[in-house]
């Protein structure tokens, strides 16, 4: 038996599409499916927990990085549940750092074949996090991401980006990487990284790796304003890491303490904390790879 879970509204279209492609693979090959098409914010984290108290629980996620997010967070017993990803979202930045097909009919394939792996996920506190946590000018991006109208999809989101690139402000923040020594940084931003990119396709944490067992950790500093647009195409291909403003680390945990008004943002979803003690978690999360 599979569970399906669907945000009908989804990736304009793009879902309820991929969730009709699916049914017909699911019905020629005389599979069992149930269909749970969420209704609110929320609703999939909800589905999750009722459903993941059964034992063999196999959940057909159809969507992006957003609704994955939800359904992590909604896992109450791990060893009952293997996920499948089914990317049919905006940006589908964590099938492309796992290494999942992003074609809904090449994704059926690894998920009928049943072969199940571990992956990572961060821990943060009381919620879960599987692509990136952010801090700083991604979260700037989505905000204002948030309140723009005439764009849609990846065009609305390169013109947040470059809004906020425009009026650049710099994020008061306190971080401490497993064991070590309190580092008080002024920056342009930070990604915690168990993904790779953001924003359908801007590799923050370029060396990332979905099942190492670590973080990896990208601080950009504060730089002067004006050479920001000229080093906006390295943001784009991953180069900024190499560049004397960034500083790259690894390590299982992380905690950040806000010193201004900054905000997170995990996976797309934004959420203000003045701390946040993070940690990687392995061999728990089995996924159809």
């Amino acid at each position: 038996m599979y569970h399906i879970i669907v945000n009908p509204n989804g990736g304009k279209g793009k879902s309820l599409k991929a969730l009709e492609t699916v049914k017909k693979i699911l019905d020629y090959n005389f599979i069992e499916y149930i269909v749970h098409q969420t209704e609110r914010v929320g609703h999939a984290t909800e589905i999750t927990r009722r459903i993941s108290t059964a034992p063999d629980t196999k959940i057909l996620m159809l969507g992006g990085d957003g609704s994955y997010n939800e359904i992590i967070n909604g896992i109450t017993d791990f060893d009952n549940v293997t996920l499948g990803f089914v990317p049919c979202g905006t940006g589908n930045d964590f099938v492309s750092a796992s290494g999942h097909p992003k074609t809904v009919k090449a994704a059926m394939d690894v998920i009928l074949k049943g072969n199940e792996e571990y992956i990572d996920f961060i821990q943060l506190d009381d919620r879960r996090c599987l692509n990136i946590l952010g801090a700083g000018m991604d979260v700037d991006v989505l905000l204002k991401y948030a309140e723009m109208k005439p764009f849609h999809g990846k065009v609305k989101y390169y013109a947040s980006l470059i809004y906020t690139l425009i009026h650049t402000r710099w994020h008061k923040l306190r971080l401490t990487i497993d064991d070590g020594e309190p580092m008080d940084k002024s920056t342009f931003m930070i990604g915690i990284g168990n993904g790779r990119s953001i924003g359908g396709g801007m590799p923050i944490c370029p060396n990332a790796v979905v099942d190492d067992g670590k973080l990896s950790i990208v601080v950009v500093n504060e730089m002067k304003k004006a050479l920001i647009p000229f080093r906006l195409a390295g943001f784009l291909t991953g180069k900024h890491v190499t560049k004397s403003y960034a500083e790259e680390f690894e390590g299982k945990s992380v905690k950040i303490e806000v010193l201004d008004d900054s905000k997170f943002e995990a996976d797309g979803e934004v959420f203000a904390s003045k701390f946040i003690n993070c940690h990687i978690v392995t061999n728990t999360l089995k996924v159809f790879r």
